[in-house]
């Protein structure tokens, strides 16, 4: 059961797949047009963020890592209903431009520029005081009638009577998805089912708009990452925001970038964004992947830390805080259009940084995502 204000439901009116910066955007976008209704977010990490997420740690409560997106980027200066939802959070010193330091890094190791890539074009914030804090924000935003549900990936999805189930009796009137793993046919190997969850919930022909929406999703193609976070007891000065390997470097390191993430006490969070290498990844695959991910990446940092010498010299004491697998961490064709975001026959949407737009598969894309979804819904 779900509490909303005193009492017990286990019917809401909008359940939304996913607490990051689409989720949690949506969800506050409806409240700016007057919704009032219930909303349900689930999300499969510990807290808001997806790839906003920030690593805390039970033994060392003053340790935050922004482990996956290090900055939010954007084409241009937001604009119009994007403008209203992230002025506020500008005004309230939730984001503020990030002016680090990025570097570029060729396959012999030498400092050069950092590459061409849209990551790294028009205007880039960072969260105050980490990435985590701007979706924790929006969904402060939503108000008292939205909640999560965290640590929890959803396993069973049915269409039954004009509402969406899940396990146990919740239901929703309407569902939004705000990655695509429900709607992909990648979610037969790392999920175990049998068929495309939205595809089995909906049959064809029922809903064209969904249909149509399936099958462009089903052409979709994202990155994949391995993120390797690492602890360590020092923070020379004079160290850049990022590391962006150039093109030759990414195909001899298996490696895109690193960020490092000062800490209060003068400690050092790094975080390794390792490519993927096309080994199947399956749920009993993957503890596996993990490992040998963890040892190639250790391996390829001795070499690419040299230009810092004293923190090459302190990576062989540096802590282990584990491997992050991002299974779409960039989406990289096929964008589905917004016409296709909102399927009224069978209630569900879909929002993120992977819609046609401004700002594909970047942070802009996502929230711009949001805010159109919000108008068709409305």
């Amino acid at each position: 059961m779900i509490l909303f204000g005193d009492s017990q439901q286990s019917d809401v009116d909008l359940a939304v797949i996913g607490a990051g910066l689409a989720g949690t955007g949506f969800a506050a976008s409806l409240r700016q047009r007057g919704f009032e209704g219930t909303i349900l977010l689930f999300e499969a990490g510990r807290g808001p963020g997806g790839r906003a997420a920030t690593r805390r740690r039970r033994d060392d409560l003053q340790w935050r890592l922004d482990h996956g997106a290090p900055c939010f980027s954007f084409s241009q200066a937001p604009q119009g209903p994007l403008a209203d939802l992230w002025n506020p959070l500008l005004e309230q010193g939730i984001v503020q431009p990030d002016c680090g330091l990025v570097v570029g890094l060729n396959e012999t190791g030498c400092l050069v520029d950092p590459p061409d890539h849209p990551l790294l074009q028009g205007p880039c914030f960072r969260g105050v005081p980490t990435m985590a804090s701007v979706p924790e924000a929006l969904l402060k935003l939503a108000g008292a009638n939205t909640r999560g549900v965290f640590g929890e990936r959803i396993s069973s999805l049915r269409r039954e009577n004009g509402w969406w189930c899940f396990s146990g009796q919740l239901r929703a009137r309407s569902l939004v998805v705000t990655g695509n793993l429900l709607a992909h046919p990648r979610s037969l190997a790392m999920l175990g089912w049998h068929d495309v969850p939205l595809r089995s919930s909906v049959p064809l022909n029922l809903d064209l708009t969904l249909d149509a929406a399936l099958e462009r999703i089903r052409e979709m193609h994202a990155s994949v990452r391995w993120n390797l976070m690492l602890d360590f007891h020092c923070f020379p000065e004079e160290l850049p925001r990022q590391i962006w390997l150039t093109s030759d470097a990414q195909e001899k390191f298996g490696i895109e970038r690193i960020v490092l993430h000062r800490q209060q006490d003068r400690r050092l969070g790094l975080v390794v964004h390792g490519l993927d290498d096309g080994s199947p990844i399956t749920p009993a695959s993957q503890p596996r992947l993990l490992l040998e991910q963890e040892s190639r990446q250790r391996k390829a940092l001795a070499e690419l830390l040299l230009p810092w010498p004293e923190l090459a010299q302190a990576l062989p004491m540096a802590r282990s805080l584990g491997v992050m697998r991002w299974g779409a961490s960039q989406p990289l064709d096929a964008p589905l259009p917004p016409s296709l975001q909102w399927c009224q026959p069978s209630a569900v949407g879909f929002c993120g940084d992977w819609i046609a737009g401004p700002g594909f598969g970047m942070a802009e894309g996502a929230l711009q995502s949001a805010v159109d979804l919000a108008d068709q819904w409305i």
